[in-house]
């Protein structure tokens, strides 16, 4: 049974696309997903994406991470499939309904609205969500006090001088599994450069570092706009490029930035199941 896909990416936070809307796919396990997601044996990504029929909304969209583990959301993921359905979408995921539409500037997503309660998040126990009382030792210091938000997942944001001199390779994964994230968490480490402006990586969730995550941009930018770093709009640069964030009266998220399409191909289903 050969499976058509669109290999895509947003800022090069890379897809493999799924569509489903006309004939329905067997079941995409676990390790189906790993395996597809494989750079060397598979066609390699950091998500794979499942386009379906949706009740409640457009479509459905439902993400994987590269280790097989489907997730809520992912904004880059939102550009990608936006961009491949055109016009203005409605897409139904498991962290909500998120709207996609053109923009002169590439795809602009409706995150919604940014959750801080730790119950939402989720954390381990009660604690304050702007300067979390917790910390993780590094080789010359400590990574401390994070924001805790959700944004259709959960997401760590620790705000240092310099982004690039954390070690996230090293730290990511002990902070993503940490008990005090029971649903895991992804890890941002960000620097303010100007109150527009905000330098970003991101430790994926079951990924791991990733040239560009949407959903850790919007993130990150609310937790500084909470904390009151930045203003209501903030452009935040990751490996592989940019993104603008705003955060509106009403309470909700706006995302845009570029997606691209690499190539279309096909596959042979028994070979990954």
């Amino acid at each position: 049974m050969r499976i058509a896909f669109t290999k895509m990416h947003g800022l090069g936070n890379d897809f493999v696309v799924l569509d489903a809307r006309d004939h329905a796919l067997p079941p995409l396990t676990r390790d189906v997903v790993a395996a597809l997601a494989d750079r060397h044996t598979g066609i390699g990504c950091d998500q794979l994406v499942l386009i379906e029929p949706s009740e409640s909304a457009d479509w459905r969209m439902r993400i994987f991470n590269s280790d097989g583990g489907e997730v809520e959301a992912c904004g880059n993921a939102t550009r990608a499939v936006g961009l491949l359905i055109g016009g203005e979408v409605s897409l139904e995921t498991l962290g909500g309904i998120i709207m996609a539409r053109p923009d002169e500037r590439g795809i602009a997503v409706d995150m919604g609205e940014p959750r801080f309660d730790w119950q939402a998040i989720p954390l381990g126990y009660a604690m304050d969500t702007l300067a979390m009382p917790v910390g993780w030792p590094l080789d010359d210091g400590e990574l401390e006090n994070p924001v805790a938000v959700n944004v259709g997942n959960p997401h760590a944001v620790f705000f240092v001088d310099d982004a690039y001199a954390i070690d996230l390779a090293a730290i990511g994964p002990v902070i993503e599994k940490d008990p005090v994230f029971p649903e895991r968490v992804n890890v941002n480490v960000a620097a303010v450069t100007a109150r527009d402006a905000i330098t970003l990586r991101v430790w994926e969730r079951g990924a791991g570092i990733t040239r560009a995550c949407g959903t850790g941009a919007c993130a990150t930018a609310i937790a500084a706009m909470r904390r009151g770093l930045v203003d209501r709009e903030v452009t935040v640069t990751l490996p592989g490029g940019s993104l603008v964030i705003a955060w509106d009266g009403d309470n909700r998220i706006t995302m845009t930035g570029p997606a691209t399409v690499s190539y279309t191909g096909s596959f042979d289903w028994g070979d990954y199941a």
